[in-house]
C-alpha cells in the first residue's frame, strides 16, 4: 500500500515549487489519485504530463503518460518509453519532481522535436538510396542531400525556436546542376517558407483567417519531386532528347550554346537550339505554349509579343525567298 504520509509530502511539494523549479509548468491537478503537469516552452513544444501513483509508492515507480496536440504521436511514444526507464532511478524517492525536470530538459536539448512528423515524413516517403538525412539537435538544423542520377543538392535547414510561427532558414550548401537551376530551387524554397508564415498582401474576402503553417515537407516535396529527381532525367519537349547531359560534368555553360539547357517558367526545360527555333516559328497567336503542359512558355530571352514575333519571321520568310530567286537567278 502507498505511503500516505510521503505521498502528502511530496504533493505538497510539488504544489510550492513545481512552477518555480520547472520553467514553462502549469500545475493542473495535485491530488493522490494523479498529478497533471502541463510542460510549455512554446505554442508548438508543449504537453501535458499524466502521473499515476501505484499502490506500493514510492517502492514502485509512477506511471506516466504523455500527451500533446502540436507534437508528433510517435515521438511521444518514445519519450514515454525513456521516460519509463528513467523513473525507475528514483524508486524509494520522491519521482514527480525529477521527471518534469527530465521532460523539460528533453523538450530544451531536442529543438526538432517540433518538426518530428516531417522529418519522418522525409525518412518514410522521399529518401532513396544515396540521399541523407542529419538532424543537429545542438544547433537546431537538419542536413539534406538529395540525389538524381549523378546530380545532387545539399541543403541545410535551421528550424527557429519559435518554428513554425517564425520562418524555416533556408541555404544551400552544395550542388552540381546549372547554376539557373539552384538559384530557381533556392529561390523557390524560400518562398514556401515565407509563404507558410506570412499572410498574403491580397486577401480574399472569403478565405478563412491566415494561420502561419509548418513549410518543411512542403519544402522536402518540392525538392524532391519537382527538381532533383525531375530533372536529371527529363527529355527536351522540342526534341525528345535527354535536356541535361547524363554527367553533370559535361554541363554546357554557354548560354548561346545549342546544347545549354533553359528553364521556362511552367518549369520544363528545353536545349537553347530547340527553344529558340520553336519561339520563331509560327503559329504565334496567343503566344507560344509549352510543347509539355501548353502553358504559355514565359522567358526572358524571348519577351517580344506574339504580333512582333509574327512579323519577324514574316520578314525573315521574305528575306529568305529573295535569297532563293538570287541563287536562282545566277544558277
Amino acid at each position: 500500500m502507498a505511503d500516505s504520509s510521503f505521498l502528502l509530502a511530496e504533493l505538497k511539494d510539488l504544489k510550492t515549487r513545481c512552477e518555480k523549479v520547472v520553467a514553462g509548468s502549469t500545475l493542473v491537478a495535485c491530488v493522490p489519485q494523479v498529478v497533471q503537469v502541463k510542460i510549455s516552452r512554446t505554442e508548438f513544444k508543449e504537453l501535458t504530463a499524466h502521473f499515476q501513483f501505484p499502490a506500493d509508492y514510492p517502492s514502485s515507480p509512477l506511471t506516466i503518460e504523455l500527451k500533446s496536440k502540436p507534437l508528433d504521436f510517435k515521438l511521444l511514444q518514445g519519450l514515454e518509453k525513456v521516460c519509463t526507464d528513467e523513473v525507475k532511478k528514483y524508486v524509494t524517492k520522491q519521482q514527480v519532481m525529477p521527471m518534469l525536470l527530465f521532460i523539460r530538459k528533453f523538450i530544451d536539448d531536442n529543438p526538432l522535436c517540433v518538426c518530428r512528423g516531417e522529418v519522418a515524413h522525409i525518412q518514410k516517403n522521399l529518401l532513396e538510396p544515396g540521399d541523407a538525412l542529419k538532424l543537429k539537435q545542438k544547433t537546431s538544423q537538419i542536413s539534406l542531400t538529395i540525389c538524381g542520377g549523378q546530380y545532387f543538392i545539399k541543403m541545410l535547414f535551421t528550424v527557429p525556436d519559435l518554428y513554425p510561427l517564425e520562418k524555416l532558414g533556408v541555404e544551400c550548401v552544395d550542388h552540381n546542376f546549372p547554376e539557373l537551376f539552384k538559384q530557381n530551387f533556392f529561390g523557390q524554397c524560400v518562398e514556401i517558407a515565407r509563404r507558410c508564415v506570412e499572410p498574403p498582401l491580397r486577401k480574399n474576402p472569403k478565405a478563412p483567417p491566415f494561420q502561419p503553417k509548418p513549410s518543411l515537407q512542403e519544402i522536402a516535396d518540392f525538392l524532391f519531386t519537382n527538381c532533383v529527381k525531375r530533372y536529371h532525367k527529363e527529355p527536351c519537349p522540342y526534341c525528345k532528347n535527354q535536356a541535361l547531359p547524363t554527367n553533370s560534368k559535361d554541363i554546357v555553360k554557354d548560354p548561346k550554346a545549342d546544347m545549354h539547357v533553359e528553364r521556362v517558367y511552367c518549369g520544363h526545360i528545353y536545349h537553347h537550339k530547340c527553344l529558340d527555333v520553336y519561339m520563331k516559328t509560327p503559329p504565334f497567336a496567343g503566344g507560344k505554349k509549352c510543347l509539355s503542359c501548353e502553358n504559355r512558355i514565359y522567358h526572358e530571352k524571348w519577351s517580344i509579343t506574339p504580333d512582333v514575333a509574327e512579323a519577324r519571321w514574316a520578314h525573315k520568310q521574305a528575306k529568305d525567298r529573295e535569297l532563293d530567286e538570287v541563287i536562282d537567278f545566277l544558277q
